[in-house]
């Protein structure tokens, strides 16, 4: 993800810049009013994500930029994308400088950056969460009893902000791991239905050896359990680099403490502008890392990569990654991001995510490929999981994890908080089932409304 949105201490009036898809399908349009009132004058419709500056984008900022945007905390307006068809939409008040409405900056940072106050030792957690509670207050009341039938549930389906979300099944259980919130590094939490949670203790209170101490940036964690451990892989600021790194832990239960004693990074592309957003697929008996290099922190084209790991998950086999996609679609932006490989009845499937994290553009896609390692082939449909502005909205939905589940397949994603017309600093955890027509996997989604819940049990 690319830019932190911006905090509006003039007035709470919302501005929609303008509504523009590739095609010019929905009319521009200049609205100054609140956000529940924008919607009604507006109309049903679903926004359509578009380009940003691409890999044309020259202008590189500082890490410190990065760590800034990071940790900033906002509660933004929703601005659309403006009339040239590569420019990215952006979250932004009127009074932005201009620069900032034809494409974030570079530097900003990526998945899971927007988080506020997050700790990266258990000293800072303290003082860390009090950032965040100042946000926590604005979630939406659950739904009035009686509103939802027995048997559904109505998304979001965590109200607490838990962006990047992850799952794993284990012994009955379903564990959630999210980015960094709430003053912990790696949050977790816990279900057996897939709809009510329950937030657990920190899951990795301690930085590695190689890890720089400062708040927000552990990002996208994923939990595989290998023989009686379980193995975590997420996303740190490396010390020596001064990049976003990929690390691994370990630990004995699924809810933690893990700990990540190495004293490099498992993978950091420093020349890339270094790694995020590792997943990790079995298949085979092989284990399988997917990642994305950095390259948006600095003016660089992003890549999805794969790389084959040794059975333990703590190493790779072989020297070099192979890279399996890249941001050239006009609905990505200048990134893609958040791979997720999936086997359905056969066939291999590489979910990602598109486009400005922090703004209505960000969308998921996905890409069919041969085998684990490629080659894949990017779905002519895409994006299949977009923002929509139906009435209530659903801002920027991305960073996905799917999950089977019997014989239904599940989407979780988070998707931005809108709280008295205004979109917040959080992101909330959203579950959607996908279906399967003709091979291809179709969201039935974003849904507002009840839906029948998971069948978790035979």
């Amino acid at each position: 993800m690319e830019q932190k949105g911006i905090k509006d201490t003039t007035n709470n009036k919302v501005e929609i810049v303008r509504l523009s898809t590739v095609n010019g399908r929905i009319p521009a349009l200049i609205c100054l009013v609140w956000l529940s009132l924008a919607l009604l004058a507006c109309g049903d419709q679903t926004v359509q994500p578009t380009a940003s500056s691409g890999t044309t984008t020259a202008a590189a900022t500082t890490q410190t930029a990065t760590t800034a945007a990071a940790t900033t905390s906002a509660v933004t307006t929703v601005a659309a994308t403006t009339s040239a068809p590569t420019t990215s939409a952006v979250t932004t008040i009127a009074a932005t400088n201009q620069a900032a409405t034809t494409a974030p900056p570079t530097g900003a940072a990526t998945t899971g950056a927007a988080t506020t106050g997050a700790a990266t030792t258990a000293a800072q957690a303290t003082t860390a969460g009090a950032g965040v509670a100042t946000t926590a207050a604005v979630a939406d009341a659950p739904a009035p009893a009686g509103q939802v039938p027995p048997g559904f549930f109505q998304n979001p389906v965590l109200k607490s902000n838990f962006p990047d979300p992850h799952i794993l099944l284990d012994n009955g259980t379903f564990y959630a791991y999210a980015t960094n919130a709430s003053g912990r590094n790696i949050q977790v939490a816990s279900s057996t239905d897939l709809v009510n949670w329950e937030l657990l203790p920190e899951a990795m209170p301690a930085l590695p050896p190689w890890g720089k101490l400062v708040s927000g940036l552990i990002w996208a964690p994923e939990v595989i359990k290998i023989g009686p451990k379980y193995v975590l892989y997420y996303t740190g600021r490396d010390k020596t680099s001064n990049k976003q790194c990929v690390g691994v832990a370990t630990s004995d239960a699924p809810q933690g403490k893990f700990k990540d004693s190495m004293t490099q990074p498992l993978v950091c592309q420093v020349e890339e502008g270094g790694t995020i957003d590792a997943n990790i697929f079995s298949d085979g008996g092989k284990l399988y890392l997917y990642f994305k290099n950095d390259g948006n922190c600095c003016g660089q084209s992003t890549y999805l990569y794969v790389q084959e790991l040794a059975p333990d998950g703590l190493s790779f086999v072989g020297d070099k990654p192979t890279r399996l996609i890249e941001n050239d679609q006009q609905w990505e932006g200048r990134v893609v991001e958040a791979p997720t490989m999936f086997k359905h009845q056969g066939n291999y499937y590489l979910f990602f995510s598109g486009n400005d994290y922090a703004g209505l553009p960000y969308a998921v896609g996905y890409a069919t490929c041969k085998s684990p390692l490629g080659p894949c082939q990017k779905a002519p449909e895409n994006p299949i999981l977009k923002t929509s502005l139906k009435n209530p909205p659903v801002i920027g939905p991305g960073h996905q994890t799917i999950l089977q589940v019997g014989d239904q397949t599940w989407i979780i994603y988070h998707a931005w908080e809108v709280s008295n017309g205004l979109k917040t600093d959080r992101r909330l955890m959203w579950l959607d089932r996908i279906e399967w027509k003709d091979g291809k996997p179709v969201v039935i989604g974003p849904t507002t409304e009840p839906q029948p819940i998971p069948k978790v049990k035979p």
